[in-house]
């Protein structure tokens, strides 16, 4: 394996969903897919053809179940380079309805999470600039809240 290249997300609706991950995380819209076909859109950040899928399955499917569960976490984007880009990113959020549910300092980065419209949770983050994280323990520091 070389790299993670994609994720993909099934969404309540399409359109509110679209709205999250282009105009508050930064995703640049690939296309979308013949609605006739399935309701989806597809996201990059420049790096690749495409990181993210969003395929459309309804108002009437299942909630993802709250507390400890098998799956899914949550997705880590890389918002910036440092604490100013991700401050950006904070009043973009605090100026919408998304749901921020935490933040820390991992040492090695610096991060928001927030909840996306259908309940999955991202992780919004920059790399703290001058930490060697190929190191093993700059990985194991304690977490600490986050001050920005």
């Amino acid at each position: 394996m070389t790299e993670l290249g994609h994720v993909v997300l099934y969404v309540h609706n399409l359109e509110r969903s679209v709205a999250f991950y282009r105009d508050l995380v930064g995703f640049q819209t690939v296309g979308e897919i013949d609605p006739s076909v399935m309701k989806a859109a597809i996201f990059s950040s420049g790096r690749t053809h495409h990181e993210l899928l969003l395929l459309e399955v309804g108002e009437d499917a299942a909630e993802i179940p709250a507390g400890r569960r098998v799956g899914l976490y949550h997705i880590g984007l890389k918002v910036g380079e440092n604490d100013d880009d991700l401050r950006e990113v904070l009043d973009r959020l605090n100026n919408s309805d998304a749901r921020v549910v935490g933040s820390s300092d991992h040492g090695v980065t610096h991060s928001l999470y927030v909840l996306d419209p259908d309940g999955n949770e991202i992780e919004l983050f920059i790399d703290v600039p001058g930490v060697d994280w190929k190191n093993p323990a700059s990985m194991m520091v304690p977490i600490k809240p986050l001050k920005l």
